[in-house]
């Protein structure tokens, strides 16, 4: 052995991989059994490793602990460092449940929805979910099993006409001053597609959508009448833009009737009327999209509306709420870290039952709110919607 590794000549062991190397390696160390040789036998047989391995001194050096240690020269399993994994495969497909019936809302509005199933409901699946953060919740809809299981306008007519103030509404935190737009649902040339009427209480962002077949004057009493009564507290003012549908005087005597305050949109003031019109993409267009829908279908879109989405909307479906705080320099800084129902929103009012319509009171609300879950309710009202859609191609 001595006199192979004084020879100049480059030999070499090859193995087809490391764990090959390494038994070679401890065979060598066993046939010389190296534990009793002297120190000089020692170098020697470390010198002869490493100059048929093309190992370094170092590396040698460790695999000879390794063999004093254990009398094996094994191999190191390496295993990353993870994280322990808190949330479940059933969780990740039941967030995907969850957004599948909310149409997938933004991460704390989706957060608050877990929140309120296992502590208003106690559901108790929703346990781990009920504590994630939104930043995880993101990434928790990033996920392979999550995106497995997730498959998923006629513009309006100005009107010069003196009816209405312009201005913008001060309700100072009381509910009742409603921000009202319709959307359209596209035309064909031989006929006219279905109007949607969405009424937003600022405050509350309690909300209302109704469904037309005309916005004609005709049309539009009984169908803001109606909306009207369903929101839960005294209704004192009624803002729109300045389309003719609005700005008339059938509807201004309802509502003068009703003893409610009508304003509308100043010029070049695109945030009188900013609440509705984002209600208009995040509710209207999202539930029933944009292609054309005839008029004709309005009962059965009313009908849809009254009985399931808006209540979900209102009972069930968190809202960002804005807080306003000014600063130092008196400049107002909003931001938006408060998701709640409108029901839970209108609960925290000071003194909330001052500003119920006769005959209805907070338990009430609150009776009807607990009588099914957030998600239950997001459920129910997309299965409805489902069949909606279905009879409206049938009659295509």
């Amino acid at each position: 052995m001595g006199q192979f590794v004084a020879a100049i000549e480059e030999v070499r062991f090859e193995a087809a991989d490391r764990r090959q190397l390494y038994d070679w390696v401890e065979q060598v160390l066993l046939g010389r059994q190296y534990g009793q040789l002297g120190k000089p036998a020692r170098g020697l047989v470390r010198r002869y490793i490493e100059k048929m391995t093309g190992l370094s001194r170092a590396q040698v050096t460790r695999l000879i602990a390794r063999y004093t240690a254990s009398g094996r020269v094994q191999m190191t399993v390496y295993r990353r460092q993870r994280f322990t994994q808190l949330y479940t495969r059933a969780d990740i497909e039941l967030l995907a449940s969850v957004d599948e019936a909310h149409e997938t809302l933004s991460g704390p509005a989706t957060r608050r929805i877990l929140e309120r199933e296992h502590q208003v409901y106690k559901r108790p699946e929703y346990a781990r979910l009920a504590a994630i953060s939104v930043a995880h919740l993101y990434n928790l809809r990033k996920h392979s099993r999550y995106r497995e299981r997730l498959l998923n306008y006629t513009k309006t007519r100005p009107a010069a006409v003196s009816i209405g103030e312009r201005r913008k509404p001060q309700p100072q935190g009381q509910p009742g001053f409603l921000r009202v737009d319709t959307v359209h649902q596209g035309d064909q040339p031989d006929a006219k597609g279905v109007y949607h009427i969405n009424a937003v209480d600022e405050v509350t962002q309690w909300q209302v959508v109704g469904s037309t077949p005309r916005i004609s004057e005709a049309y539009l009493k009984p169908i803001l009448a109606a909306m009207l009564l369903q929101f839960p507290f005294q209704i004192k003012g009624f803002h729109s833009d300045n389309g003719s549908e609005f700005i008339n005087k059938t509807v201004a005597a309802m509502l003068d009737k009703m003893l409610i305050e009508q304003t509308k949109s100043r010029p070049r003031q695109s945030g009188d009327n900013g609440l509705v019109e984002t209600k208009n993409g995040a509710i209207v267009r999202k539930h029933i999209g944009y292609g054309y829908i005839d008029a004709k279908h309005a009962d059965a879109i009313n009908d849809f509306y009254c009985q399931y989405l808006n209540p979900y909307l209102n009972y069930h479906r968190p809202c960002a709420q804005a807080d306003v705080k000014i600063d130092e320099k008196g400049r107002k800084r909003v931001s938006y870290k408060r998701y709640q129902t409108p029901l839970e929103t209108l609960s925290l009012l000071d003194k909330p039952a001052q500003y119920l319509r006769d005959g209805l009171s907070m338990n009430a609300l609150k009776r009807v709110a607990a009588a099914i879950s957030d998600t239950d309710a997001a459920r129910r009202m997309q299965q409805a919607k489902a069949k909606l859609f279905g009879q409206l191609r049938l009659t295509a």
